[in-house]
């Protein structure tokens, strides 16, 4: 009980009673204010704020010094009493156990009495971090936080996922299945490792992809942070050889590149936009999603330039803005040889260089069967792995083995500067330069002596001017 003191340090006549007001800076703020309560032992002429309700906060562990338990007589035992949280109840319950008789052969010494009640007070798990969780949070399973941590990576400013289709599919075919139901605080080594197993016996997942899928699961885990405190609720130590993980061995993994030959029969044996997309991914690298997305508004200095500036989603047929890196924001030079070719294909055509019958952009899985497999698959070039991207590593092989500069090369592939000499290089702002070392390291395969059948001679398109670029969405 606390007494109200005036300036003489003496109980006022009203004896106004005070409750107990807590010392904690974290627990004391007021509900709807950011004014803070006073600390101290006593508090002067604030009548008005003593008549303030405190706020309730929210329990935290991280508040909790840990319990030894209070050692008591009772009967003819020494008995230890300790508080235990109890599912739906707000007050935590007292709990005893008997330590020793009081007399006799079987009494213990008080400090055998203190640690041996130390032993019972954290058996019962008074002090567990997990009960915790919990008897008071109550238990969240991993598909519930899996969809909270997906919301949080793709609305947060620190290192946004720009696309997060990948992690979902992963999600939903793999890991949702496995652990989805179960609560959050029991997954662990042990409990990941049958998942671990079932990818790895599947044969259809790289060691690499079994890595990466087990690196979203340890994300989901650590995103359920302590409200008061922000540090992670179920802290784990991940243990690879627990998990028997694979090992991640570089030259096993699958990255197969088409060879020029190859390309040049590619290019040779088909048509209209099929062949023009053969001929625009051998030639610049770019991905798959980049190309089907691009448009003609795109095209710039006399067609030799190709800003790379949306692409299209994974499984809908809808243009988006946000790329798959900082660095895929890029413009791309073309040799005047490929150049000419994609302006002859591209003609008077608006809009996208590559769209179904309905406008839409395609998905490039699908067109990987209907195109591309079929025709690997007649040369017996088909194996797994050798998909769009196989022509990113042609283009890549390629530049390296003209000695192209590499700032350039770098920036043309779109991937990220990491050397200080990489980074101070403003090479990419000197177009005259690109395009000459454009001209100059070619393109590595034959193009078509005749122009396809369906293709229109068009004069060079003239320069365009660099738009504002915004999220286009494209119906079905």
């Amino acid at each position: 009980m606390r007494f109200i003191m005036d300036g003489g340090n003496k109980p006022n006549q009203g004896a106004i009673q005070k409750a107990e007001l807590s010392l904690d800076r974290h627990a004391n703020r007021t509900a709807g204010t950011d004014t803070p309560l006073p600390d101290g032992p006593f508090l002067r002429d604030n009548v008005a704020c003593d008549t303030r309700k405190r706020a309730r906060t929210r329990k935290s562990m991280s508040r909790r010094s840990g319990q030894n338990g209070y050692i008591e007589k009772s009967g003819n035992w020494y008995v230890v009493r300790w508080r235990m949280d109890v599912e739906g109840q707000d007050e935590r319950r007292y709990l005893r156990e008997k330590i020793c008789p009081i007399s006799g052969p079987d009494k213990l010494s008080a400090s055998e009495r203190e640690r041996k009640a130390k032993v019972i007070v954290e058996r019962s798990g008074a002090n567990s971090e997990q009960h915790f969780n919990r008897v008071v949070l109550g238990e969240t399973t991993f598909r519930e936080q899996a969809r909270v941590y997906l919301q949080w990576a793709v609305t947060r400013d620190r290192e946004p996922i720009k696309d997060a289709a990948s992690i979902k599919a992963v999600l939903h075919k793999w890991i949702l299945p496995a652990i989805g139901d179960m609560p959050l605080g029991s997954l662990d080594n042990i409990g990941v490792k049958p998942l671990v197993d079932k990818m790895k016996k599947s044969k259809s997942l790289s060691a690499r992809t079994v890595n990466k899928y087990v690196e979203y699961i340890k994300q989901v885990v650590a995103s359920l942070k302590d409200g008061e405190t922000g540090e992670a609720i179920h802290k784990r130590r991940w243990d690879s050889s627990v998990m028997d993980l694979p090992m991640v061995n570089q030259k096993e993994q699958r990255r197969p590149s088409l060879k020029a030959k190859a390309i040049t029969q590619l290019v040779e044996e088909s048509e209209g936009e099929e062949k023009a997309l053969y001929v625009l991914l051998a030639a610049t690298g770019m991905r798959i999603s980049e190309a089907l997305a691009l448009e003609t508004k795109h095209i710039t200095n006399h067609g030799r330039t190709i800003e790379v500036r949306q692409q299209v989603e994974r499984d809908t047929p809808r243009i988006i803005t946000c790329l798959k890196t900082n660095a895929a924001y890029r413009d791309v030079d073309l040799h005047p040889g490929v150049a000419e070719f994609l302006q002859r294909y591209i003609g008077d055509k608006p809009g996208l260089l590559f769209a179904t019958r309905n406008g839409t952009p395609h998905l490039h899985n699908n067109i990987e069967d209907r195109w591309l497999t079929e025709r690997l698959k007649a040369m017996g070039l088909d194996e797994q792995g050798m998909g769009w991207h196989a022509f990113r590593r042609f283009r890549k092989t390629w530049l390296r083995g003209k000695r192209c500069q590499e700032d350039i090369n770098i920036f043309w592939m779109g991937h990220k500067p990491k050397t200080m000499s990489e980074i101070y290089s403003h090479l990419f702002e000197e177009i005259d330069m690109r395009l000459a070392e454009a001209e100059a390291v070619g393109f590595g395969f034959d193009l078509p002596k005749n122009p396809s059948e369906k293709a229109v001679v068009a004069p060079i398109a003239p320069r365009f001017k660099t738009e504002v670029f915004q999220e286009v969405a494209v119906s079905a």
